[in-house]
């Protein structure tokens, strides 16, 4: 079981953690919504809960609901700039397929 970083998703958060001063990590989780029916949540904790397992990547934790890992699982987390656009990316595994605006997917 494992979550993972790229070197710019970690770089990015730990300036974005620095700056607000307080945080524990990225909370990663899935919701059910979209045309292939999952999407990804993303957050910043201060605090773990009970169901969470805690995954730590280059210095960065990130926590997912024992509930969500078995969408979650092997995923790896980057970051990218590209012109104006910028944000988190996923590469899962588990995921068989996408839809055409790539907001959701399946697994």
């Amino acid at each position: 079981m494992s979550i993972s970083l790229t070197k710019a998703a970690a770089d990015h958060l730990k300036g974005f953690l620095g700056k607000r001063g307080q945080g524990g990590g990225l909370r990663l989780g899935v919701k059910t919504t979209g045309c292939s029916g999952l999407s990804y949540v993303i957050e910043i904790f201060d605090e773990t809960g009970p169901d969470d397992l805690v995954f730590e990547d280059q210095d960065v934790k990130v926590a997912v609901e024992r509930k969500n890992l078995v969408f979650l699982d092997g995923t790896e987390i980057d970051y990218r700039k590209d012109g104006l656009n910028e944000g988190f990316r996923f590469r899962n595994p588990n995921e068989k397929a996408t839809c055409g605006c790539g907001e959701s997917f399946s697994v």
